[in-house]
């Protein structure tokens, strides 16, 4: 059975973070583990109290994993201090972790902030150079490129300069009113469209945490990065679509619909 190994933080609503990871995972057939960076206070409405681990605890947790059942993929989520992120640096560089998907979480679809300001040179310079892909969202891919984007042509440049800048392939994820869902792939020098069309689901607490996990996972079944990036795509589509309606708030996607059957027989066939 194939495995992977989620690296965020825990949503006590059950919606995103290491909830999120783990029942995508076990959707797509993938035997998921986790390491956890920070219990979070957290509903539909926003967060409100985070604790994190202490580094060594996540070290301790890491090794565990990787010393017993080493993991086919790896997908990072939130992590919101420099030790913290230098000791998943130290620790996927020490094992050769393979396959790492990086979601740069910087802040939470309610709008609250989850890195702090000095975390965020830690991750561009240890952790963001050892990705296969990273996953930010348009206000991510500004902070990460150091510019405005605000029509598709600068999605391509900030995802190219990106990529230039740590060597790895960029998944820019569309939405933010820019365009309907419509994702750009640059990977090797070269840029591909993912198109989508906007569901019209306010319920999409988690979907950047989906959609990393859901790639991760393909990537773990052996597929090349853009066949795991359209299928992760596919995958979200059909889970906003399911139109789950739970919390007061922006409440979570579907994440156990009925493609779950579809990825384990495609798996066994």
């Amino acid at each position: 059975m194939r495995t992977a190994l989620t690296i965020a933080g825990s949503d006590s609503s059950g919606g995103a973070g290491i909830q999120a990871d783990i029942k995508t995972m076990s959707a797509h057939g993938i035997f998921a583990m986790s390491a956890i960076t920070a219990l979070t206070a957290q509903n539909t409405t926003g967060v409100t109290d985070i604790l994190e681990s202490t580094p060594a605890f996540l070290a301790n947790q890491l090794d565990a994993v990787f010393t017993d059942i080493f993991p086919d993929a790896v997908k990072i989520g939130m992590v919101s201090s420099a030790d913290l992120i230098t000791v998943i640096a130290d620790k996927l560089t020490k094992y050769g972790a393979r396959h790492i998907v990086v979601d740069p979480v910087m802040v939470a679809t309610s709008g609250s902030k989850l890195l702090r300001d000095d975390a965020i040179g830690a991750l561009t310079e240890k952790l963001l150079p050892l990705a296969e892909v990273l996953t930010p969202n348009i206000p991510e891919a500004e902070i990460l490129a150091d510019m405005k984007i605000e029509s598709p042509a600068a999605m391509e440049t900030a995802a190219r300069a990106i990529s230039e800048r740590y060597g790895c392939a960029v998944l820019c994820k569309g939405g933010h009113d820019l365009n309907d869902a419509n994702d750009l792939l640059w990977k090797d020098g070269h840029a591909r469209w993912f198109k989508g069309r906007r569901i019209d689901n306010p319920n999409t607490h988690g979907t950047g945490c989906t959609l990393s996990s859901a790639i991760a996972s393909n990537l773990a079944k052996g597929m090349d990065l853009e066949a795991a990036v359209e299928g992760a795509k596919a995958y979200i589509s059909g889970a906003l679509a399911a139109m789950l309606d739970l919390g007061k708030g922006r409440g979570p996607m579907n994440h156990l619909f009925d493609l779950k059957s579809n990825y384990i027989e495609e798996e066994n066939a």
